[in-house]
């Protein structure tokens, strides 16, 4: 009965929304004033009428600033200090997505490769049409920012990397193309995660993960211990040659979906949720264990699906030789596929980018966007612990 209701409440809201998109207009206004009252805060060490000794000044009311959003133009008012020092970060994170959103539909609509709906869009987003002229203006500042951001040194140490593609669809001299993002994400010993390079190229293959390895290292990527990947033939090329220090973890999420490739259409018996509860024990023993008892279970039903298994899986095992609480962060490039979907989400609106330069652009915003989010968050892993078990190996050696 609770879940019937929750799900009518659920589609009420929906169909509110739909009919209405003042109410998400309003719903994210409200949001993002409360983070501007909240920056001011926090900048100032007390709430609104609170009194206590850590206080650093005082309110001396807001401001109306206006934030161009796809969902039109928000209206908010910023709070001021009576020493004019606070400022926020706010304004210039949040638009620099949303210029490279609407740079990208406004040169589909230049291009001649528009269509109405492309044109309401840019309309709707900043209220008039767009000259070429005015694209780059856009964008001048924009590719310097983000163009600094993908050749940055790399001064820290990243024991885990974690890499992966995905693709956009581009067009090129009249010919729709799709071009791969490769993707890497790095994990320093803070234990903070950081986008470390997004780079397009023609398609995923050995020479395009090597050129990108390279050039992370060319950049100062130095230290790393462990990779995360799935089992693209070229990038795991890739990973052998230029990071042959490295231990090697094939994602087991995308090995499980390999293993459908061996069973029957039809199996719906408890083979598959059986082998992917191997990756949830504490240690490789006991995975091991656990695997001769599925391999005994299931070859005579599925041999084909067990012989491959049995030939491929030691990969996906590499994780057991971290700590046992990176493990559920590190056995497959989960980390990587969520910021893979948020690109997917916003860049679904172009759908077809009119060049490589305003893909790149949107996708790299994006990055950095969840880049800085990361950098602000409390650390991703306790990174002691990986320290403390190398000290207990360096013992059992000796």
């Amino acid at each position: 009965m609770t879940e019937k209701k929750h799900s009518s409440r659920l589609s009420e809201v929906k169909a509110l929304l739909a009919e209405s998109p003042d109410v998400m207009k309003a719903l994210v206004k409200e949001a993002l004033q409360e983070v501007l009252d909240a920056e001011m805060s926090e900048f100032l060490g007390a709430d609104r009428n609170e009194r206590n000794s850590e206080r650093t000044g005082y309110r001396a009311g807001y401001y109306n600033r206006g934030l161009v959003t796809r969902i039109g133009k928000l209206e908010l008012r910023v709070p001021r200090d009576r020493n004019g020092e606070f400022s926020t970060a706010l304004f210039e994170r949040y638009q620099r997505s949303e210029k490279a959103l609407v740079a990208a539909l406004a040169e589909m609509y230049v291009q001649g490769v528009s269509t109405r709906k492309v044109t309401a869009i840019t309309e709707e987003l900043c209220g008039h049409r767009f000259s070429a002229s005015s694209i780059s203006a856009i964008n001048k500042g924009m590719d310097e920012a983000l163009a600094r951001f993908a050749s940055r040194p790399l001064d820290e140490v990243y024991p885990y990397l974690i890499l992966d593609a995905r693709y956009e669809k581009v067009r090129e001299d009249g010919v729709i193309r799709s071009q791969a993002v490769l993707i890497a994400i790095g994990i320093n010993w803070e234990g903070q995660r950081q986008v470390l390079a997004v780079e397009l190229a023609n398609r995923e293959s050995a020479t395009s993960w090597k050129e990108f390895l390279v050039m992370l290292k060319q950049r100062g990527l130095h230290g790393v211990e462990f990779v995360v990947s799935d089992d693209h033939a070229g990038l795991k090329r890739a990973i052998g040659e230029i990071l042959p220090e490295a231990a090697w973890q094939r994602c087991y999420v995308h090995f499980l979906r390999n293993a459908l490739d061996y069973l029957p259409r039809k199996a719906d018996d408890d083979c598959l949720q059986e082998l992917r509860w191997i990756y949830d024990r504490r240690d490789l023993q006991e995975a091991q264990r656990d695997l001769s008892a599925w391999i005994g279970k299931w070859q005579g039903k599925y041999p084909k699906l067990v012989d491959w298994v049995e030939g491929s899986i030691g990969e996906t095992l590499t994780f057991y030789r971290l700590p046992r609480a990176h493990h559920k962060h590190l056995k497959s490039t989960n980390m990587l596929e969520r910021l893979n979907e948020e690109i997917k989400r916003r860049t679904r609106v172009v759908r077809i980018f009119p060049n490589t330069a305003s893909c790149e652009r949107l996708v790299r915003a994006l990055c950095v966007e969840t880049h800085e989010a990361w950098l602000e968050a409390s650390r991703y892993l306790n990174m002691s612990l990986l320290v403390e078990q190398k000290k207990e190996l360096l013992k059992v050696a000796a």
